[in-house]
């Protein structure tokens, strides 16, 4: 005969740390070390560790004790707006680099318009690791 027996539940002590602002961090600006502090609190969406946004930048202004949320971060901008900017064009051997001027802000790896110089001509690359940007061709 078989016989019912209740399910206990007993508390388990997990602790979760988020991350929060220690002072003002203004938008794009670039995390360092003495801008966040971790509290033990778990906040959805916040970044549970401060090696994990130092050196990245915010999309928006982050205030004093206020989470630091993954989605508000992005790696820095290595392309500034009106910024000069070297273009390249790779197809096999040929390669040719112009010099461009930046009509918005972008990392590495995004997507930015550039006005070549020379021509006027609007054109849209992605920037590589070292800034320059990519455009058309085949590597």
């Amino acid at each position: 005969m078989w016989r019912a027996v209740g399910l206990v539940l007993l508390p388990t002590l997990t602790s979760a740390e988020s991350l929060v602002a220690a002072r003002i961090i203004p938008a794009q600006g670039q995390i360092a070390a003495g801008d966040v502090m971790l509290v033990d609190a778990e906040i959805p969406g916040a970044v549970t560790s401060a090696a994990a946004a130092i050196g990245l930048e915010t999309r928006v202004a982050i205030y004093p004790g206020r989470p630091v949320l993954a989605a508000d971060l992005d790696p820095p901008a290595l392309v500034e707006r009106n910024g000069i900017v070297t273009l390249i064009y790779q197809s096999g051997t040929l390669t040719i680099r112009a010099e461009g001027r930046a009509l918005q802000r972008a990392g590495p790896g995004e997507s930015v318009r550039v006005m070549n110089l020379a021509s006027k001509a609007t054109v849209t690359g992605l920037v590589a690791p070292d800034g320059t940007v990519i455009v058309g061709g085949k590597s």
